[in-house]
């Protein structure tokens, strides 16, 4: 028999672990998108566009020295709360008590991508990622000087404005390293031309990070 009692539960982030070397060279948080709900909804694992970042993060950990970990928010979409922000903010946190002062790499795809651009900022971040990301007016006003900044966006995106993004590439580069990859005929979700998203996501953290271009040419050496 219900005793009619309805216990809420707090909604919180997690971390989920694709490698974790022991002394990494750098780490790298992998976030996801997801459109806003009206209510606060917790993040499914299986939820599409959290999977759309798992070969993502697969690639990124081919670098065997680096820890890679996608980070679930902790509700979807982007709330009153500016929910995905604190979300990488609780994770910095998290790899600081576990690895100390390491350099760490961002890569998020849509509204994890606009998340991904504004902790640039945050301490210990050296760089971001920004899949076919979704902006909001405001956003170039964001300053990571230091860092550097890769924007990837498809010419077919109907829903993140690829005009937007080349305004806000266009204004951040006066401050900072920015880069503006465009994919002809790549769609929001990244399923077409998916493998040149998840490259390019994957060769600029493993290049971004102390000691990439070593590691790179030691990777391409092998590939002959």
């Amino acid at each position: 028999m219900s005793s009619g009692v309805v216990v809420c539960m707090e909604l919180q982030p997690r971390l989920v672990a694709v490698r974790t070397p022991r002394r990494p060279r750098g780490v790298v948080l992998v976030l996801h998108g997801g459109a806003t709900r009206r209510e606060a909804v917790a993040v499914s694992p299986t939820q599409l566009s959290v999977l759309r970042m798992v070969p993502i993060a697969r690639r990124i950990a081919r670098a065997r020295d680096l820890a890679v970990f996608r980070v679930l928010n902790s509700q979807r979409g982007w709330g009153s709360g500016d929910t995905p922000l604190a979300d990488v903010r609780w994770a910095l946190g998290q790899i600081r008590e576990r690895y100390g002062e390491v350099p760490v790499v961002l890569v998020g795809h849509s509204l994890g991508g606009r998340a991904a651009l504004l902790a640039a900022t945050e301490p210990g971040v050296v760089g971001a990622v920004a899949l076919n990301a979704y902006l909001l007016p405001g956003d170039e006003s964001v300053d990571p000087a230091g860092r550097r900044v890769l924007f990837v966006h498809g010419t077919d995106d109907r829903i993140a404005s690829y005009a937007r993004v080349q305004a806000v590439a266009a204004r951040l580069a006066r401050r900072t390293d920015v880069e503006l990859r465009t994919v002809e005929g790549g769609k929001h979700a990244m399923l077409r031309h998916g493998r040149t998203f998840d490259r390019a996501a994957a060769d600029f953290a493993v290049e971004v990070l102390p000691g990439g271009a070593e590691a790179r040419s030691a990777a391409d050496r092998g590939q002959r």
